[in-house]
């Protein structure tokens, strides 16, 4: 294996895409994807049990994406995809002690009564407001643009992606096209509208609200498919944790339990933290490692007349004070997902701001999460079927974090061949890593140093 072209450590979703990018793109590509956990896949693998599908990572992903749509025709699973669309299925915010249904759509959620008259006008009055300089938190932000009224939405929204804590995740890393688009226009509305006006000048396809998407066998089917692509032993090794990287006379050089490996170019398809444990000697980042949340996920089973309401489900702010972060109606979602007779919904708990609470013994995080979804749903009759599920540890870009992205960037201009992707460093949803894994393999086949772009990213709850 010393005529190796690309070597790409970590076999999680990144690391899969990038194989399958550079082997479609150049068949005769020579590659080789080292994996330290005896399976692929990473946090992305579905638990089935007595008839029940759950997701202790990620629960699918959304259709608006062009490298992801591409990566499903590629691959074949195109047609065997399940899709929720957001326009028929709606989501919560559980605010001031009841459900409130949140609309896709800007302008229906400035015609909700989602916050009082007064508010809605200081949040027209964004307009006027300047850009705020420095690197100030997501809370800091949003509160300088819009006002106070709607941070516990906006908490809500970033609880349901990060788990995060809006008081210190920077908005800088977080949101780059949006910041970006404030630098420019100072207001944010006004930069969208300049940028809607744009596109419909420019033309081109016009999408409605995205689907959420997953498959009959859950997300783990999307990184089986892409394993299934490379044979072991001959492109992927598994069981093979990486003591060490090196660049030695224009190769780089891989240590892995006693063996080496080298090739033209690296790929370091890992987290964030995992990825400056191997940088670190090579190449001093500005900040040593970021924090990470602990997620877990309460998968419960309940009788099919238990009133779950329509919709996905619903998220939480942090100041209703309650155990769960929020909750996923996942048999509304996708069929299937629960036996015949019964209803499957899947509850968050931990998060940045309670680590704590997933230390807690099973039968009391049970208790509690049960206790929540009594009062806000009005639940009567207890799961039929409960599993406590340990999600992954989720990258939280705090402060320090745009110095140590932009050193992130600039690593292939100071180490050729050198490159980096995966959960946390373009974003922690499947279409950011998928997007983010073939930039990467494009910029390899290119034979370029390659340049991240940064881009408006909707929020959906």
């Amino acid at each position: 294996m010393n005529d190796l072209q690309t070597l790409i450590v970590g076999g999680g979703l990144s690391g899969l895409t990038l194989a399958h990018t550079l082997r479609t793109r150049e068949p005769q590509h020579r590659l080789l994807v080292l994996e330290k956990e005896a399976q692929t896949g990473g946090v992305i693998h579905s638990f089935t049990e007595d008839g029940v599908i759950a997701e202790p990572g990620p629960h699918g992903f959304l259709d608006n994406c062009a490298e992801s749509r591409q990566l499903l025709k590629e691959t074949g699973l195109e047609d065997e995809c399940l899709r929720a669309s957001l326009k028929d299925f709606v989501r919560y915010v559980y605010h001031n002690g009841t459900l409130k249904c949140i609309p896709q759509n800007p302008l229906k959620i400035l015609r909700a009564p989602l916050i009082s008259p007064w508010a809605k006008l200081r949040v027209a009055g964004e307009f006027f407001t300047r850009a705020l300089p420095g690197e100030p938190s997501v809370a800091e932000w949003a509160e300088h643009h819009f006002g106070p009224a709607l941070l516990p939405y906006l908490d809500a929204a970033l609880t349901g992606t990060w788990a995060g804590d809006i008081e210190r995740l920077s908005i800088d890393s977080v949101m780059p096209g949006v910041r970006a688009l404030e630098k420019k226009h100072g207001s944010i509305l006004r930069g969208l509208l300049t940028k809607m006006k744009a596109a419909k000048k420019a033309g081109g396809e016009k999408r409605g609200l995205p689907a959420m998407t997953s498959f009959p066998q859950g997300m783990g089917h999307l990184v089986t498919r892409l394993a299934d692509e490379l044979k072991a032993g001959e492109n992927l090794l598994c069981n093979c944790p990486i003591t060490a990287i090196s660049g030695q006379e224009g190769r780089w050089l891989v240590q892995c339990d006693g063996r080496s490996f080298s090739a033209d170019n690296l790929i370091l398809a890992l987290p964030v933290n995992a990825a400056l444990h191997l940088l670190a000697p090579l190449d001093t980042p500005p900040i040593p490692s970021i924090p990470e949340a602990d997620l877990f996920n309460i998968a419960m089973t309940f009788p099919a007349e238990t009133p779950v309401p329509p919709g996905f489900g619903f998220l939480i702010p942090e100041q209703e004070g309650k155990f769960i972060l929020g909750c996923l109606f996942s048999s509304n979602m996708f069929p299937g997902r629960a036996p015949q007779g019964m209803q499957l919904v899947e509850v968050l708990v931990g998060g940045r701001r309670h680590p704590g609470r997933v230390q807690l013994p099973p039968e009391e995080l049970q208790a509690k999460a049960i206790a929540d979804l009594q009062e806000i749903l009005g639940f009567t009759t207890p799961p039929t079927w409960v599993k406590i599920m340990q999600g992954g540890r989720i990258p939280q870009l705090e402060e320090g974090s745009p110095a140590l992205l932009r050193w992130q960037r600039d690593l292939p201009r100071r180490h050729p061949g050198l490159h980096t992707c995966g959960f946390g460093w373009g974003g922690i949803g499947i279409n950011d890593m998928i997007k983010e894994s073939v930039r990467v393999a494009e910029t390899i086949l290119a034979g370029s140093n390659g340049k991240s772009t940064v881009e408006v990213k909707p929020i959906y709850f």
